[in-house]
């Protein structure tokens, strides 16, 4: 059973090989800050089992905050509560990541009360059009990820993520269906990827040679004229060289269809239909020595074990299935093969835009089922 294998990735030893793919909670405070349910979630997924859990997309500039509850990391007033929650996870024997991000043209401007900034003007998801950055705002935007990589060292994180995946800021950068800029952060390819490595090289000279730093990337946007496989493959072989530790691969921007989405919809219930990205993985690992994390509709045991085997990936990483089942890994260690129960339908998503909490409303609906029928069974 290879999930259970330990693993290491620049001196941070994983006890298993189930990563928690970063998922946005909506737990956090309107500020940003932990909160008791926030903690709750990440220590359920600990007691659970899981190896490494990556928190929900951290915003590391206010302008690039993507939404509401979100965690923030762009002040260090955060860093004492994540520090807590870090604290607490490592106790139950996990691994804590903390994902980086900036949401760039797809910013919530309501809620930040600033314009949203992209690599050029594009239509966001409310149909309105960002505001390209400046020089000036591409240098701000390095910073605030180096300074929110210092932060998540400050406060005990393992390791940082840079999100550069589903359209957010440097996603929109690398694309060329978004990024239509002339300058040096546009056009070419090695223009494109310009800001990615600056906020890679910001944050290695914050945190040094000794911690790890990893990348999540869209194999393709899915979008006509968007990043393609080849592309993404050449990220990842160029920051491999300068000293990547690991990449997580995805796929998918904000604005794809529910069948080309980074959260697809339907019923994923033959292994054939399972892990989407698996030939993108194949490309990548003929590419690189680097471990690979793979994200996207991986739902059963003997399709991770197979993808494990085969040494094609490194790490299995999950994300709706752990919001319904966060000790998934423990009833597969106990012998129940079963797949995971989630059926990849984005209900979660709709109780997550409500604020009614982080749940799986199906799960819930047929726990309540079951005690009704357990009520009527008494009552008869």
């Amino acid at each position: 059973m290879m999930l259970y294998d330990k693993m290491t990735i620049n001196g941070m030893t994983v006890p298993n090989r189930l990563v928690r793919s970063a998922t946005w909670e909506g737990l956090a405070s309107a500020e940003g800050f932990v909160t008791p349910a926030l903690e709750d979630a990440m220590l359920e997924l600990a007691d659970g089992g899981v190896g490494m859990i990556i928190t929900g997309h951290m915003f590391v500039a206010e302008q690039g905050r993507a939404g509401e509850r979100q965690l923030a990391v762009y002040a260090d007033e955060y860093i004492s509560g994540l520090r807590s929650m870090v604290k607490k996870v490592h106790e139950r024997g996990s691994v804590i990541v903390a994902q980086l991000a900036h949401a760039g043209g797809q910013a919530a401007q309501a809620i930040t009360g600033m314009p949203a900034l992209g690599p050029s003007p594009f239509a966001r998801k409310d149909g309105e059009f960002c505001q390209e950055m400046t020089e000036n705002d591409i240098d701000n935007m390095v910073n605030a990820f180096q300074q929110a990589a210092s932060r998540a060292v400050a406060a005990g994180f393992d390791g940082v993520q840079i999100h550069a995946a589903h359209g957010y800021g440097l996603s929109q950068f690398l694309s060329p269906h978004i990024n239509k800029r002339k300058d040096m952060y546009g056009g070419s390819f090695e223009n494109r990827m310009r800001p990615l490595v600056r906020v890679y090289e910001a944050i290695r000279r914050e945190v040094g040679d000794k911690y790890p730093v990893t990348l999540k990337i869209n194999c393709e946007d899915y979008a006509e004229g968007g990043l393609e496989l080849e592309d993404s493959a050449s990220v990842i072989q160029g920051l491999e060289m300068i000293g990547l530790d690991a990449v997580e691969i995805s796929g998918g921007l904000l604005t794809n269809s529910p069948s080309k989405s980074s959260v697809r919809v339907g019923r994923f219930d033959t292994p054939a239909k399972e892990a989407w990205y698996r030939e993108a993985a194949r490309v990548v690992r003929e590419r690189t020595k680097l471990p690979i994390i793979l994200v996207g509709g991986i739902r059963s045991f003997s399709v991770v074990e197979g993808l494990l085997a085969e040494g094609l990936i490194d790490f299995v990483s999950m994300s709706r299935p752990l919001l319904r089942e966060p000790d998934l890994l423990k009833r597969w260690a106990a012998g129940d093969l079963r797949r995971a129960e989630c059926i990849s339908c984005n209900k979660c998503f709709g109780v997550l835009y409500n604020n009614e909490g982080y749940f799986c409303p199906v799960a819930q609906s047929e726990l309540a089922e079951l005690a009704e029928s357990a009520a009527a069974g008494t009552s008869s």
